[in-house]
C-alpha cells in the first residue's frame, strides 16, 4: 500500500486511477480528433490545438471525480465488471449537463458539445471493454495479489483471513496460518493451510515468498510468538502488522475487540496542529456557505412542507455533545411528530418508525433533514466532516458501555462523516460499537483529502439513500 496524507491507498487502487485518468484523457482526445476529421477543416471552431487538450482535462477530472463519488475504488463495492459499468453509467449521466454547458460556454457551440461528449462517452466505454476489463481480470486471477501470512490459528485468526477475503481478495491472499505457542491446531476449518511450529518463521517466508505478516493473537505474553523469528522477518524487509494496525489499512475502521491503548499512544496519527485546524475551518466555512447559496431553495421547500404538513415547528433544536464534551444545540428540519417523546425519554430512530412524519420520512432519505446544521458549521459548533454527534443521555451510555467512545469528542463533530458513508445508522449498542470504530479511523487520520473523499461519498449516500431511518 502506499501511503498519501495518512490514508493508506492500495498500489491496485493507485494503477486503477492512473489508467481511468489514461484512458479517459484518450476518450476526450480522440473525440475531439474525430470532430476535426470529420469537418474536414471547414470548421474553425474545431481547428484550434488547445481545444483537444483542454476539453480532456474537464472531462477526465470530472468523471474521476464521479467514480471516487460512486464508489469505483471502493473493493467492496465493485469486483464485477456489471457493477463497474453500472458506475461508470452513472458518471456520464450525471457529468451530461454539466459538461454540456461548461464545454458550451468555453470550447464549442453547444451542438459540438453535445456531439464531443457522445463521442467520448463511446470511447470511454470502449476503453473499459479494451483496458479495464483485462485489468479486472488480472486482479481476479490474483496476479497483483500479496501473500499474507497469518500467526495465530483462533478466532482473531479467522476473522482476519475472512476479512481479507470479503473486503482485499484481488489485493491480499492468505497464504497459511502459523499457530502461537499457545495454539495447537484451530476452533474450526480454515481457508488456507495451518503451518507446524516447529517449521522455522523465516524459512516458511522464503518458500511461500510471503509479503507481509499479520500477528493476529491476543494474548502475547508467555512464548505466545516467535518474537526472535519475527525480528528475523522483519529485518528481512517483510513487513509485521499487529491486528489493529493491519485492519485499519484493510477496512478503514479500528477494531475494538483488538485494540490497546499502547497501540494508540505509540502508533501514528491524531494529528491536531494550528495549519490542519485554520485549514479545515476556512474550508468549513466556504463549502458551507456554497451549500446555503446553491441549496437554499430546496431549504424553503422543505420548510413550507414541513408547517403545511401538521401546522408544527419546523426548525428541531436537539442537544447533542460537541468538542471535548461540550453540549451544543443542533438544528435540524423537524421530521417526526412533535408528541414524538413527550414522556422525555430519548430514543433511537428505528426502521419504519411511526413518530415519523411523511414529509419527515423524505428529508430523513434524503437527507434534508441535515442542511440547517450548515449554520452549526458556521457558527463553529460543527464542522462538515467528522463524527456525528449524539445526545447526552447516548453518550453517557454509551461512554460506560464502549471502551474509548470518548475520543469521538477530540474533533468537532461533523453533519457527515467516516462513519456515514461506510456504515449504516447505528441504532443499537453493536451498532454503535461498529460504528465507532469508524470514528475512530477517521480521528486517528483526519486530512483534507479525507474530508474531500466524504464529501464525494456522501453524495453518493444522498442519491441512493443509503442508511437513512
Amino acid at each position: 500500500m502506499i501511503r498519501v496524507f495518512d490514508q493508506y491507498i492500495p498500489t491496485r487502487t493507485v494503477l486503477e486511477l492512473l489508467t481511468d485518468f489514461v484512458v479517459l484523457m484518450l476518450a476526450a482526445v480522440l473525440s475531439a480528433v474525430t470532430l476535426m476529421v470529420l469537418s474536414q477543416g471547414n470548421d474553425p471552431d474545431l481547428a484550434v490545438v488547445p481545444v483537444t487538450l483542454l476539453p480532456a482535462m474537464f472531462f477526465a477530472g470530472l468523471q474521476l471525480l464521479l467514480y471516487v463519488t460512486f464508489g469505483v475504488y471502493q473493493r467492496d463495492r465493485v469486483g464485477s465488471l456489471r457493477v463497474l459499468l453500472i458506475c461508470v453509467t452513472l458518471s456520464m449521466v450525471f457529468s451530461l449537463a454539466p459538461l454540456y454547458f461548461l464545454l458550451g460556454g468555453l470550447f464549442f457551440h453547444h451542438g459540438h458539445a453535445l456531439r464531443f461528449l457522445g463521442l467520448a462517452y463511446f470511447y470511454q466505454l470502449l476503453g473499459v471493454f479494451l483496458i479495464r476489463l483485462p485489468l479486472l481480470g488480472a486482479y481476479k486471477s490474483r496476479f497483483w495479489s500479496r501473500n499474507i501470512l497469518i500467526v495465530g490459528s483462533g478466532s482473531d485468526a479467522q476473522l482476519q483471513a475472512s476479512d481479507i477475503i470479503d473486503h482485499a481478495g484481488g489485493i491480499y491472499r492468505v497464504t497459511g496460518f502459523y499457530p502461537s505457542g499457545h495454539e495447537s491446531g484451530s476452533a474450526g476449518p480454515l481457508p488456507a493451510p495451518l503451518f507446524s511450529r516447529d517449521l522455522a518463521l523465516d524459512a516458511l517466508v522464503a518458500h511461500h515468498r510471503i509479503d507481509e505478516i499479520v500477528v493476529a493473537v491476543r494474548e502475547q505474553r508467555g512464548g505466545a510468538l516467535p518474537l526472535r523469528q519475527l525480528l528475523d522477518c522483519r529485518i528481512l524487509g517483510v513487513p509485521v502488522h499487529s491486528l489493529a494496525a493491519f485492519s485499519e489499512r484493510l477496512k478503514g475502521e479500528v477494531p475494538l475487540d483488538s485494540l490497546k491503548a499502547s497501540w494508540l499512544i505509540f502508533g501514528e496519527g491524531f494529528s491536531q496542529g494550528v495549519l490542519r485546524t485554520v485549514i479545515k475551518r476556512v474550508f468549513d466555512w466556504v463549502v458551507a456557505l456554497a451549500l446555503l447559496l446553491v441549496l437554499w431553495p430546496v431549504m424553503l421547500l422543505a420548510a413550507l412542507a414541513i408547517r403545511l404538513e401538521d401546522g408544527g415547528p419546523i426548525i428541531f433544536r436537539q442537544e447533542r455533545v460537541g468538542l471535548y464534551g461540550k453540549s451544543f444545540w443542533c438544528l435540524k428540519f423537524r421530521s417526526m411528530r412533535t408528541d414524538a417523546e413527550k414522556d422525555g425519554v430519548a430514543r433511537w430512530a428505528q426502521a419504519n418508525d411511526s413518530r415519523i412524519t411523511r414529509v419527515g420520512r423524505f428529508i430523513r432519505k434524503t437527507r434534508i433533514d441535515e442542511l440547517p446544521q450548515l449554520f452549526n458549521v458556521l457558527k463553529g459548533e460543527m464542522s462538515l466532516v467528522g463524527p456525528r454527534p449524539e445526545r447526552p443521555s447516548f453518550v453517557a451510555q454509551l461512554t460506560a458501555a464502549v471502551p474509548y467512545y470518548a475520543i469521538r469528542h477530540s474533533v468537532k463533530p461533523g453533519v457527515t462523516g467516516w462513519a456515514q458513508v461506510r456504515f449504516s445508522y447505528g441504532a443499537s449498542l453493536s451498532e454503535a460499537r461498529r460504528k465507532l470504530q469508524f470514528d475512530l479511523y477517521y480521528v486517528k487520520n483526519h486530512s483534507l483529502i479525507l474530508d474531500l473523499q466524504i464529501i464525494l461519498e456522501t453524495v453518493r449516500v444522498v442519491i441512493f439513500g443509503e442508511g437513512a431511518r
